[in-house]
């Protein structure tokens, strides 16, 4: 399990697969000067609930990896995540769909 850490307070441990589609996603936005919401459920551990934090240019966040290997990458998963960044509700982890298209490894991306 990584870990997703924002400006250094909220957190929450997300699978390294899904951590890395959502930082995928998460910079592709960034990159473009796209500010989000981006929510998750919290563990029940903590309380559960949810969070909710807007992420902007400005934002400090941290993907911290469990495991040291690049996973392979789904490009429906990117586009179905990139899907809810552009709605109003924000980013949300969705489950993986089929991969209708080709395993693809992105360099850099661990």
């Amino acid at each position: 399990m990584g870990k997703f850490i924002y400006d250094g307070g909220p957190k929450t441990e997300i699978e390294d697969r899904a951590l890395t589609h959502i930082q995928l996603v998460m910079t592709a936005k960034l990159r473009r000067g796209e500010p989000f919401a981006f929510t998750w459920k919290d563990d029940s551990s903590i309380g559960g609930g949810r969070t909710t934090v807007w992420v902007h240019a400005g934002s400090s966040l941290v993907f911290k990896y469990a495991g040291s290997r690049q996973p392979a990458i789904n490009r429906a998963w990117v586009d179905a995540l990139a899907y809810t960044a552009n709605a109003p509700t924000g980013l949300y982890l969705v489950p993986e769909p089929a991969n209708t298209g080709a395993v693809e490894h992105l360099p850099g991306v661990v």
